[in-house]
Order: C-alpha cells, then sequence, then structure tokens
C-alpha cells in the first residue's frame, strides 16, 4: 500500500499543473463578478469640472464673511446654473449664481451655500425663477460645498488595477469611464461528472437502492461561486463504455478542468479511474486527510482532471481543500481563507490523519468555542449545512482534547 501524500505536497503538485487563464473582452453588463485582466486608466479627470455637492448659491467666499441670522449677507443674483449646463459668465464681488447640485461652478466663484443658509425656498421639482437678490445666513470659507476637479482621478490615472473582481461598485465606475467592453480573465470551464448506478436526477422518483445526485449540484455551485463555469454532463454508469463516452463527451467541450465524483477507489464498479488510466493518468489518489481520503489527481487527454470521492461531505471537503485552489490560481486570485481561531468544547477523537470536522460556532467572551454539528458521518448533508466552519484537527492527533485551539476554515459570516 503506497503512503499517504501530505494535504500540503498534494496542493503543490496540484498547482504545478495550473497557469492563469488569457484575457478576453465581454459586453460591460456581463463583466459582472469577472476579473479584470488589465489595468483600466482615466481618459479624464472625474469630475471634469469643479461643480456643487449642494442645491444653493454659487459665491465668492469673501462676500459671505461675517453673515448670519441676524445680519445676512445680501448679494445680486445675476446667473441661474441648472445641472447639465455651462455657466455663461463669471462671478464678480458681490454677486451670487443659483445652483443645482452636479452643476458647474462659475468662473470666479469659490464657494457654494446650501439654500438653507438663504432667504429662498423653492421646491423639488418646481422651477422659478430666481430672486433678483439672495440673503446669505451663513459664513462659507473657500472650497466649501464645492467638489473640485479631479477629485475622484485626473486623466492617466490607473483607477482599477488588472486582477480586480468586479463588483456591482467596479460595474458603475467602467460604465462612469465609458468601458463599453471590458478585459476579464476567461472563466475557468469545469465539467462536472457524477458516477454511480445508484443515482438519481433531481426529477426523478426515489426509488429501492436508489438516491439523487447531490454531488452534481453541490459542485455546480462550488465551481460558480469561485469564478468557474460549470457544466454538468448525464450522470456516468458504472460501465467502463458509459464512463468512456461521458468523458469524451467531456473532452469535446474543451475544458479547463474535469471533475468527478464517484468511482476512482477501489471497488469492482469504479470505473472511473480505469478510463482516466486509459485516456492519460493518474498522478496520486490517496491523500492523508478524513473525510476525502481516495482523492485522484491527474489529467485525461491533457485536461487536469480531479477524481472526488462519491460521499457529499467529502467531495465538500476536497473541493474546497485542493479544487478552489486551482480555479483561483486560473483567475490570479488570491487563496485567502477566511479562518479563525476556536477551542473545542468537548474532548474529540481523531484517527491521526488529518482531519476536518464540521462545527457551530459562538461566542465565549474573548474566544470562539467549536461544537461539533453532530454526526460527522461523510453521508450527511445537514452537517455541512448546520455548520459554520470545519474546524482542522493537524495529522498525528489521535485526541483532540477540550479547550485546545484550532484552525477553522468558515463556511459563513460569523461576525
Amino acid at each position: 500500500m503506497p503512503e499517504l501524500l501530505s494535504v500540503e505536497s498534494a496542493v503543490t503538485r496540484i498547482l504545478e499543473s495550473f497557469r492563469p487563464l488569457p484575457v478576453e473582452h465581454v459586453e460591460l453588463v456581463e463583466s459582472l463578478g469577472r476579473v479584470l485582466g488589465a489595468d483600466v486608466r482615466a481618459s479624464f479627470d472625474a469630475p471634469p469640472f469643479a461643480n456643487s455637492s449642494m442645491d444653493g448659491f454659487a459665491v465668492i467666499a469673501q462676500d459671505t464673511q461675517g453673515a448670519e441670522q441676524q445680519q445676512p449677507a445680501r448679494l445680486r443674483v445675476v446667473a441661474d446654473i441648472p445641472a447639465g449646463t455651462m455657466p455663461t459668465r463669471a462671478l464678480l464681488a458681490g454677486e451670487a449664481a443659483r445652483i443645482m447640485t452636479g452643476a458647474p461652478l462659475p468662473e470666479g466663484a469659490n464657494a457654494v451655500v446650501p439654500v438653507e443658509q438663504t432667504d429662498q425656498n423653492w421646491r423639488s421639482g418646481e422651477n422659478h425663477p430666481p430672486s433678483a437678490y439672495v440673503s446669505i445666513y451663513q459664513t462659507v470659507n473657500p472650497g466649501a460645498y464645492v467638489r473640485p476637479r479631479g477629485e475622484d482621478f485626473f486623466t492617466g490615472d490607473t483607477v482599477l488595477p488588472a486582477l480586480t473582481p468586479i463588483r456591482p461598485q467596479e460595474l458603475g465606475l467602467l460604465a462612469a469611464l465609458g468601458s463599453q467592453r471590458v478585459p476579464v480573465i476567461r472563466q475557468p470551464r469545469v465539467v462536472i461528472l457524477s458516477t454511480g448506478d445508484e443515482l438519481l436526477d433531481v426529477e426523478q422518483p426515489l426509488a429501492p437502492g436508489k438516491i439523487r445526485d447531490a454531488n452534481g449540484y453541490t459542485l455546480y455551485g462550488l465551481v460558480k461561486t469561485y469564478g468557474g463555469l460549470p457544466i454538468r454532463l448525464p450522470i456516468i454508469r458504472d460501465t467502463l463504455a458509459d464512463a468512456r463516452a461521458r468523458f469524451q463527451a467531456a473532452l469535446a467541450l474543451q475544458p479547463d478542468i474535469i471533475l468527478s465524483s464517484a468511482g476512482v477507489s477501489v471497488g469492482a464498479f469504479d470505473v472511473v479511474r480505469a478510463v482516466v488510466e486509459e485516456l492519460g493518468a493518474i498522478n496520486f489518489w490517496r491523500v492523508n486527510l478524513r473525510p476525502g481520503k481516495p482523492l485522484a489527481f491527474g489529467h485525461v487527454g491533457g485536461v487536469p482532471f480531479f477524481g472526488l470521492p462519491g460521499n457529499p461531505v467529502s467531495a465538500m471537503v476536497t473541493f474546497d481543500v485542493f479544487v478552489r485552489p486551482a480555479l483561483l490560481r486560473l483567475t490570479e486570485q488570491p487563496d485567502a481563507v477566511p479562518t479563525i481561531t476556536a477551542v473545542l468544547e468537548e474532548d474529540t477523537p481523531s484517527d491521526g490523519r488529518r482531519s476536518y470536522l464540521r462545527v457551530k460556532l459562538r461566542r465565549d467572551g474573548a474566544k470562539w468555542v467549536a461544537t461539533m454539528t453532530g454526526t460527522q458521518s461523510s453521508g450527511a448533508l445537514t452537517s455541512m449545512v448546520k455548520a459554520d466552519g470545519i474546524i482542522i484537527i493537524p495529522e498525528g492527533v489521535t485526541l483532540a482534547r477540550a479547550g485546545e485551539p484550532f484552525a477553522v476554515r468558515l463556511l459563513r459570516d460569523i461576525h
């Protein structure tokens, strides 16, 4: 029996097979959730002109010195500047211009007085001409309520560096920049295969000896969560011919990864391993962890292949530990796993392999306390649904004692 490979060695060997994917250009609305493939630089200043941050009156700040409710400054209104228009004249001493939020300041003005600090009271939606004079009840300094030119960025600035994940806020900035098409790293194409005569698809009624294919959908969600483009193929039945046909169909889709669950152990009906070795090679297939020891990694037709265990929890854990870093490598994203330290609430036996156990977390003063979700069976899907995180018991430990601290990979936001 070959020696079990350590988790770190397995991850290192896996990542050697992956290089970042090329850049493609997509429509702006299609870039959401993608990773920027090149720096985006500004071709203009933003804002392109000094503008008002309030509805009010553009003024020369010096003209408001000493102004207050009992002794207002009285200025002559010489212009009306709605948003979307440009001023037609400069302000002189003793003058003001009515101005709307976002409208450009006229030449000579260096501050804005909010309408609430004047004797004017126009209502939103009404468009009455301004009065000939305005009384100012507030002293303002130069720059008050003014957004200066280039406050956000200047021409030539790198406003979004390459490898930035595109969230709604980046999407809005790209729109403001006029980016109709956006350079993004191509999404990894991941073909997902589930294996076993016992499996039914979601629309099929249960029958004796049968279960529904949960792994195909779980893995679909995980691939999509980490930026991949998941493609589910029909379930592989337990024959070499069917396995061969499904893998050939997978290769025809030109994937970046082929991901299967079950069929890579040593059972009489574990046909996936046989077909992978026929069409490619398995680099390794036993790793020192639980759940998930029978993990296979290799290549099929030159495409990286992961053979995950068939038990649902094992499939999810091995995806998180081994497949997720590969997907992130393809899109050049950091492998930043949200991790905290928690102490065990009770003594927990282990078998000496590195163990990933499902836990609930609660705060106790300055520390987090981890409690098992119940059964740690690798077939118990609800244990993953209930879990706040996965506590990691290192290799060589056969009894993790209550009160001892261990790393926990978070599955949800606990803060």
